[in-house]
């Protein structure tokens, strides 16, 4: 049975083999920053669930200060030229697709499998069953390109440096900021803020209760990067107690529209690493380093539009249900 610790692990030994080829790449900038970066990383994914909490987080500690000392430099691994991978490119079309198509369709696929039928609940643990199924799709689309493209054998390790060195520290923040949302809520944020609102803006009718939570979702969404951070903490502090307590909003409208505000904050922030950061420098768009890069104030207008909406929908239908 493929379980979560051995997706671990698999992880593990790939940030393994990135810090190893980052070590032997004499013409790194930051070779040995960036190896113990990856290093430790692969530390964590290996050894993690033997470490105990003091380990875990003294690691963390170690991983942000090599990441805040500066920008992880971009090496130079044995691969193909941005000319070869064009051209390659041209000559496929969009079937070099088919592969990653692998990835969701195995990844719901098991999912589905392993709770519904006898052998994939015998193939896949039923412990965050969608995310090892997640894993078993990125293998096996990686063998499906491997055998169809027939490159040379350790090409998936220096092409996977290099889209890792290019994505830098920013690959952590949003593991790091889903953490931070579980810290918050333990640490009852959530009360604190309701009351810091109810000391502020007067609850005085449904339309007000609803601004302030999808307006509450989007701010502090861009404040932590993540809308199921800021999920618990606005929920519990406006959501549930006012919207849905003082003036009977219907729960289930309530939270699903009170989601979709806080991926609107999601759309304006740097802090939304996987989505504004990552993009841009995988793209290596020419202000990527900026706050407010070129993705970010191409989807400022559409997040404020959508915003609106998502308040006129929560006042229109969570108090009609």
């Amino acid at each position: 049975m493929i379980t979560l610790e051995q997706v671990y692990v698999l992880v593990g030994l790939m940030f393994a083999a990135f810090a190893i080829l980052t070590l032997r790449d004499a013409a790194h900038p930051t070779r040995i920053r960036s190896t113990l970066f990856w290093g430790l990383l692969a530390g964590s994914m290996l050894f993690g669930s033997y470490l105990g909490g003091l380990g875990n987080g003294l690691l963390v500690v170690a991983l942000v200060a090599l990441g805040g000392l500066s920008k992880l430099g971009v090496g130079k691994p044995d691969t193909t030229t941005p000319e070869q991978r064009r051209d390659s490119a041209a000559r496929r079309g969009n079937v070099l697709f088919l592969p990653a198509l692998i990835v969701p369709v195995v990844a719901v696929g098991g999912t589905l499998a392993a709770k519904h039928t006898e052998w994939g609940a015998a193939l896949l643990s039923s412990t965050q069953t969608t995310l090892i199924a997640l894993a078993l799709g990125c293998v096996i689309a990686l063998v499906a390109a491997v055998a169809w493209l027939r490159p040379p054998a350790t090409a998936p390790l220096h092409e996977g440096r290099r889209l890792i060195d290019s994505i830098g520290w920013a690959v952590l923040l949003p593991q790091m900021l889903a953490a931070l949302g579980a810290i918050f809520l333990a640490s009852n944020v959530g009360g604190v803020v309701g009351e810091v609102v109810t000391q502020t803006v007067p609850m005085s009718s449904p339309l007000v209760a609803v601004i302030a939570y999808c307006l509450g979702m989007a701010l502090f969404t861009v404040v932590m990067g993540n809308a199921f951070a800021a999920f618990p903490v606005m929920t519990a502090a406006i959501g549930l107690p006012f919207v849905v307590g003082q003036f009977g909003g219907d729960t289930a409208i309530v939270c699903a529209i009170g989601m979709l505000a806080g991926f609107c904050g999601t759309l304006l922030t740097p802090m939304a690493a996987n989505f504004n950061v990552v993009p841009a420098n995988l793209l290596e768009l020419p202000d990527r380093n900026a706050a407010f890069n070129g993705v970010i104030r191409a989807q400022a207008p559409t997040a404020l539009i959508l915003l609106l909406v998502n308040i006129a929908l929560m006042y229109a239908l969570a108090f009609r249900f």
